[in-house]
């Protein structure tokens, strides 16, 4: 006959055995495969039907959301940290409207309190000269990343090649426009989104060649692992401003592999050998396009599309 003491040990080693079975997934009397029913709040075996826990906590919200914005409405935490803020998006910002608590418009005695507020917190939020430099090009790195259409990832990237370009010390002697270009530019390349340099001088306060110049300087020193840009990836949006037909969009996609594969593209623009492809196509599709109009859509002389153009028919033609 077994005494109380022993059957509260036993309950124990039992309660043990199941909560570390529950960590490891795996059932002690069965070896099955132990799962979370949401419907019941158990954790059982699916094999023997074990239950290892029953009415657990749910530590998530309270409420219910349907929609993205009645989520964020809902929510009562604050936006996560990101790179593309000087302190990480940590501090707290006074808004912009002079209104209280309940929507009404304040006094004017408390619009110009609250406005010197403002101004004490702008300040306070960059205390040295490292801080205003981050917010100032960071504040640059999200304006041209917004006016090229640049995903969000792209824009952190960005934020975080910069920080290091400041951490190691590589400002000194450089424009805060010229690093905070080739940031973004060297960020859009990691991340396999074509975008020819050109397209970040139009949006910058820089010249293409200090983006250049600022860009190798940046990958020289950060030691960045970045492929050469693939012609291909330039076809799709050169496709679609030159409304070019399918046909000749894949027939360009054909004439870029082939020279590919016998290292054409080697030494060449990316965006010139595109080019070149899709007005090689439509040549041989018949499609009225003329070198002009490809090289005003793709920013290419019209000089390069005509050697590249003949490069790639000669190597078409002697690989069919």
């Amino acid at each position: 006959m077994t005494n109380p003491k022993q059957a509260r040990e036993r309950t124990s080693e039992r309660q043990t055995t199941n909560q570390e079975s529950v960590e490891g997934d795996i059932c002690p009397e069965c070896q099955g495969q132990i799962t979370q029913d949401s419907d019941r709040s158990e954790t059982t075996c699916e094999s023997c039907g074990l239950v290892f826990e029953e009415n657990p906590v749910d530590r998530g919200p309270e409420w219910r959301a349907f929609t993205a914005e009645e989520r964020d409405q809902k929510s009562r935490v604050g936006a996560p940290t990101t790179q593309l803020k000087h302190d990480k998006g940590l501090s707290t910002t006074i808004g912009w409207q002079d209104k209280d608590a309940y929507g009404q418009s304040i006094s004017a005695r408390k619009r110009s309190q609250l406005q010197r507020l403002r101004t004490w917190d702008e300040r306070f939020r960059a205390k040295d000269a490292q801080e205003r430099n981050l917010k100032q090009a960071l504040g640059e790195v999200n304006r041209m990343a917004s006016a090229l259409g640049l995903p969000k990832p792209v824009h952190e990237t960005a934020g975080v090649l910069y920080r290091r370009a400041v951490e190691e010390n590589l400002l000194p002697g450089r424009s805060i426009e010229g690093m905070s270009t080739a940031s973004l530019y060297a960020a859009a390349r990691q991340h396999g989104i074509p975008r020819r340099i050109i397209e970040f001088a139009e949006v910058s306060h820089v010249t293409e060649i200090r983006i250049q110049r600022a860009y190798r300087y940046l990958s020289r020193e950060l030691n960045l692992e970045i492929e050469p840009e693939d012609p291909k990836r330039y076809l799709p949006q050169f496709a679609s401003s030159l409304e070019v037909s399918d046909e000749a969009e894949q027939l360009s996609r054909e004439l870029l592999e082939v020279a590919t594969d016998n290292a054409v593209h080697s030494g060449k623009s990316p965006a010139g050998l595109a080019a070149a492809a899709l007005y090689a196509a439509t040549t041989l599709t018949n499609e009225k396009l003329t070198q002009k109009t490809v090289s005003n859509v793709a920013y290419v002389s019209r000089v390069t599309i005509r050697k590249r153009y003949q490069e790639l028919l000669e190597v078409y033609s002697d690989h069919d």
